[in-house]
């Protein structure tokens, strides 16, 4: 299977293909716990022989079996390809429709070796995001999208494509859901069970609805982050001399280091993963590597007294790097960090995501499959003794902030002393989540992380999109506009004059943006324009990451900032989903889970294929007002005061729009009075 005819060619099964050991030449996924008994065993070894003839069962049933009992899953080692796997060109899919063949160009950029987190467990980033379930899911879904016709919806059930169904040319060619869960089942053990059976799947945000791009995406995230924090809190958008020290460099969180170089600070990511930091170094996001923390302050110190904008990766646990630097504060009084978060992938601390100071890497990776209580109670020590750290030297003036990665959530759960609070606004710690106190404002303002991918594979095609969107943004940024919104388009149109040469291709020919709807609209019609007059090769697939305005539903991150009580609904999310595919999203994702964890979110999003036709300008205007107005909506009704004057600036653009506007209480003591008369 060396082709890509090949490999659309469905499931090899005459002659089976040989068995193969896993490759320890890239990294793997930790080993699952499921914790199954021998009824699950049964049934999960029995789903899988689903996929193939009674007469292969005899063979591939003990195989199963050892699969299960040795990984916790049973990913089908046997069927992964021999190819090459990498985002090609569209016109080398064996395709009937442009549609099809941009999605499985898409699928193989999150299964590319330089994308994915572990390329041979399907998983894309945040340790368990995955892309399918097992090797034959793949298989079969890309058979399927080189037979789809334009008239045709692929429907993905978790992973699992359950077939091609009669629709017409405006329907999403492809629908995807990902965990959907009834409410009431939708816990951790619950899903661990359920994977391992093959029955459900965590597709985290982008990474099973095929929309990844790299870290490129959180780099830009990170970036303005950091970048508003520190308007924020320092009264500046100058960070030089500053620090910013935070942990993880595997997945999505390998963007912080080059995050903070772009803002001009020091930033030190700490990671225990050798693989992950080497990676990191050879790319060039991380600049200098040390395992020892005398060198780590010094370096610091140096770099400070510079004011050099540089990043420090420190192979090991940062548990140690937070309690060094409260001992360089209470020996010499000498504050050495400024700034401060986390994104190890806290959603899921017990299966790899997080791992205890008192553990080297490996004796993690061994003990939380072989004794996961005895892990359990580690993790939640080392947690503990973080947010202590943490704690000390945010009393001398550090800004430390939840990234939305549950860290606050789960050290709340190990009793650690995060301020926790429960109320009718939600639960909230003495740490604001970043959307709470930075980014929720951006989101009601309508700017959130627009991404487009040139699928010519072509370089040339990113740098001439790149001058499109940066003429866009500049224009948009010298119309009349509130501050808040100019400040935006600024910082996002120095962004992409400096994109390239920030080096930030990993996998497809992709960027991303923050832009507002007006923005995004006019973007994608460019592109559109630009595709139809061949400027560019080939056509441009736009999404964007679920972490925007309207895609998600999280009371721990993107809606953290909703006060009306609704913070724990989902509306938003599932209306998102459905309103982008019956304005013409190509394909539209609908999943439970994400960076924050199973059961704790719930995300929307969409892909749509930019191929020149006058039809694809249409589906661009009315799907992307769609999807922007609707969170925008949201926030407004919620009370936010950015949200009121941007969906009222939208109404006044198009007076098709018609959103019911609240009216806000003018006297506060009007409720006391009315519920205590005697007041």
């Amino acid at each position: 299977m060396s082709t890509l005819k090949e490999l659309c060619s469905g499931i090899q099964i005459d002659p089976l293909p040989e068995p193969k050991p896993r490759d320890d030449s890239v990294p793997h996924a930790p080993v699952r716990s499921p914790d199954l008994n021998k009824d699950e065993e049964r049934l999960a070894i029995q789903n899988a022989l689903r996929y193939f003839l009674p007469k292969y069962h005899e063979i591939l049933a003990p195989e199963f079996a050892i699969e299960l009992r040795t990984y916790g899953h049973i990913y089908m080692y046997r069927f992964r390809p021999q190819i090459e796997m990498r985002a090609y060109r569209l016109s080398e899919y064996p395709a009937k429709c442009v549609e099809a063949a941009a999605i499985m160009h898409m699928i193989m950029n999150n299964l590319d070796p330089r994308v994915a987190q572990y390329p041979h467990e399907l998983v894309t980033y945040g340790d368990n995001g995955q892309v399918f379930s097992c090797w034959v899911q793949f298989l079969l879904t890309m058979k399927y999208l080189s037979e789809m016709t334009s008239d045709q919806t692929l429907v993905m059930y978790s992973g699992h494509p359950m077939g091609l169904y009669p629709s017409s040319p405006k329907a999403p060619r492809m629908v995807i859901t990902n965990g959907m869960m009834v409410p009431n089942y939708s816990s951790g053990d619950m899903y661990y069970k359920l994977f391992a059976m093959g029955v459900t799947m965590y597709g985290q945000m982008t990474a099973g609805s095929y929309c990844y791009i790299g870290p490129q995406g959180i780099v830009h995230g990170t970036m303005l982050t950091i970048l508003n924090a520190a308007r924020k809190h320092f009264g500046t958008s100058n960070l030089s001399g500053k620090v910013f020290v935070s942990a993880g460099l595997g997945g999505m969180s390998g963007a912080q280091a080059k995050a903070a170089v772009i803002c001009g600070c020091i930033g030190v990511i700490a990671e225990v993963s050798e693989e992950a930091l080497v990676k990191r170094h050879k790319q060039g996001w991380v600049m200098e590597v040390v395992d020892d923390l005398d060198n780590l302050m010094a370096l610091v110190r140096n770099a400070r007294r510079r004011k050099r904008a540089v990043s420090i990766g420190y192979h090991g646990n940062v548990v140690d790097v937070w309690e060094r630097l409260v001992i360089e504060y209470e020996s010499k009084r000498d504050l050495l960090v400024d700034l401060g978060s986390d994104q190890t992938s806290c959603h899921n601390p017990f299966h790899g995501g997080y791992y205890p100071v008192q553990l080297s890497y490996q004796q993690s990776r061994d003990m939380m499959h072989q004794d996961p209580a005895r892990f359990k109670i580690l993790v939640q020590e080392s947690l503990c003794r973080q947010i202590k750290a943490i704690n000390r030297l945010a009393s001398r003036g550090m800004f430390f902030f939840d990234y939305g990665n549950a860290f606050l959530l789960e050290a709340s759960r190990a009793g650690a002393d995060v301020g926790r609070q429960e109320g009718f606004h939600g639960t909230t710690f003495r740490y604001p989540s970043y959307v709470q106190d930075i980014m929720g404002d951006i989101f009601s303002l309508g700017f959130g992380p627009f991404r487009w991918v040139c699928t010519s594979t072509d370089p040339s095609d990113l740098a001439k999109t790149d001058e499109i969107a940066a003429t866009i943004v500049e224009d948009l940024a010298k119309q009349k506009a509130p501050q808040g919104v100019k400040q935006q388009y600024e910082d996002n149109a120095k962004w992409i004059r400096e994109a390239d040469q920030h080096k930030m291709v990993v996998g497809s020919q992709a960027r991303i943006l923050y832009s507002d709807q007006e923005g995004r609209i006019a973007i994608a019609l460019a592109f559109n324009k630009a595709v139809a007059e061949k400027h560019l090769q080939s056509p441009v697939v736009i999404s964007r990451d679920h972490h925007d305005v309207s895609g998600t539903d999280s009371p721990y991150r993107e809606t953290s900032n909703i006060y009306d009580g609704s913070t724990f609904c989902a509306d938003m999310a599932i209306q998102n989903v459905i309103g982008d595919s019956f304005r013409g999203a190509s394909w539209v994702a609908i999943h439970n889970g994400g960076g924050v964890g199973w059961g704790e979110v719930i995300n929307g999003g969409f892909g749509l294929v930019l191929d020149g036709s006058e039809e694809a300008g249409k589906r661009v205007q009315e799907m992307l007002s769609w999807d922007v107005s609707n969170g925008v909506s949201r926030r407004c009704w919620a009370g936010n005061h950015n949200a009121k004057i941007t969906i009222q600036r939208t109404m006044d653009a198009n007076p098709k729009l018609k959103v019911t506007m609240p009216y806000n209480i003018e006297d506060d003591t009007l409720l006391d009075r009315a519920l205590n008369p005697s007041f």
